[in-house]
């Protein structure tokens, strides 16, 4: 292949790490000018591509610049949902690589979750089916660590971390007043309940608040939550559970939509409330205590104070890896973190491939050994697997004005 140019992009919900993965990819690319020439970004994903929004990264964040990605959170280039057609006879498909010759696009790579990792699977396919010689390689990322064939995804790690600190600085809190109290913590997970689990990080002993912890990967009974907490007083009159925003009952409906009292939207659509506010009321209103709910929201995701060190770290050098298996020749991969087993038992990674047609798509949920019996809390093993991925300090330089000095794209 001649030397060409080199894209990159990012898709699908943001997190802390994201863009120390996007900082992998092009520093890395700036690395081999012998084989790169210019490193470009599209803004707003491949939605953005579609509409000839790009950048070129010599211009924007020149020299040390660049490094600003490392501590930056969101997506520095911008986000899309654009699901990119099944049959690749549509027009949308010679469109882009039309687009792609013009710029003269050697490499292209995607970083996200699973619905980029379809992007990049029906790009892979449709340039093996055409013949063209683009490289495209899927880069990992998503909060929920729902993506297989990877024993964990950046973006998770300082998720984890910033969920663990803010349910214990809550229990800190709720532990104020010897009077009885619930404070019910709604975190994100509709499907699968990795970042809720990441709760019970928090306990300083065995017995600690949150004293449950519910998740997706199992079926929720209210009455039987209702036992629980009443019997949680017993340990401590300020009972704290985390549940998943997808806790659902054995039939599958979400709990959040057992609130009939909501309205509905101008389309006429169920405005549902979120689970935790359900359960404060039913705590209240059925064992007659002060009851509180907390969600977390888009918070767990996008804040860089509880930045993991391991976290940003690996996504950094997923980047890294991504565009060297791609010199190498490799297409139509995703990048993957493999657990190595070590003498002393101390974490180690390293990245590997895996095709990306096997990840597209599919779904990886808490394994029910790591969960109770009764569907109240995980056990040891889960802690055992995250305690690794949220370790380490990230110093965020600050600007003049006192504040986070964050990179933004003008």
């Amino acid at each position: 292949m001649s030397k060409k140019n080199m894209i990159v992009g990012q898709s699908g919900g943001p997190t802390a790490v994201i863009n120390s993965s996007l900082y992998g990819v092009v520093s890395e690319g700036l690395r081999h000018p012998e084989e790169i020439g210019q490193v470009y970004g599209m803004v707003n994903g491949i939605e953005g591509f579609l509409n000839d929004t790009i950048l070129d990264f010599q211009e924007a964040l020149p020299g040390e610049k660049l490094d600003l990605l490392k501590i930056t959170p969101g997506a520095y280039l911008g986000s899309c949902r654009y699901k990119l057609p099944e049959s690749l006879e549509d027009p949308v498909y010679p469109r882009l690589f039309e687009k792609f010759a013009e710029l003269n696009i050697g490499w292209f790579f995607y970083i996200g979750g699973n619905d980029s990792m379809d992007t990049v699977s029906k790009l892979s396919r449709y340039a093996q089916k055409t013949g063209s010689d683009i490289r495209v390689i899927g880069e990992p990322k998503t909060i929920d660590n729902d993506l297989v064939h990877t024993d964990h995804t950046p973006g998770f790690g300082s998720a984890a971390k910033y969920v663990a600190s803010t349910v214990r600085e809550i229990i800190l809190d709720a532990n104020v007043y010897e009077k009885k109290s619930v404070t019910i913590i709604e975190i994100m997970g509709r499907h699968a309940g990795w970042l809720t689990a990441a709760s019970a990080l928090a306990r300083k002993y065995p017995g600690d608040n949150p004293l449950m912890i519910y998740l997706p990967e199992t079926s929720f009974d209210t009455e039987s939550f209702l036992e629980k907490v009443q019997a949680g007083f017993e340990k401590n009159c300020n009972v704290v559970v985390c549940v998943s925003e997808g806790i659902h009952d054995d039939k599958g409906t979400f709990i959040c939509e057992y609130d009939n009292s909501v309205g509905t939207d101008s389309f006429g659509h169920k405005m549902l409330a979120g689970c935790g506010k359900y359960l404060e009321n039913l705590v209240r209103s059925r064992l007659g205590v002060k009851a509180r709910s907390v969600e977390f929201n888009v918070s767990q995701r996008c804040s860089a104070s509880m930045l993991s060190a391991t976290d940003q770290q690996e996504a950094a050098a997923a980047g890294c890896f991504g565009v060297q298996a791609a010199l190498k020749g490799e297409t139509g991969k995703m990048v993957s973190f493999i657990r190595k087993e070590t003498k002393d038992g101390s974490y180690q990674m390293e990245c590997g491939l895996e095709d990306v047609n096997d990840i597209c798509n599919a779904e990886k949920t808490v394994p029910r050994q790591w969960i109770n019996e009764d569907g109240t809390d995980v056990t040891d093993e889960f802690i055992a697997y995250a305690r690794p991925l949220i370790q380490g300090k990230v110093d965020v330089p600050l600007g003049e004005d006192g504040l986070p000095a964050f990179v933004y794209r003008k």
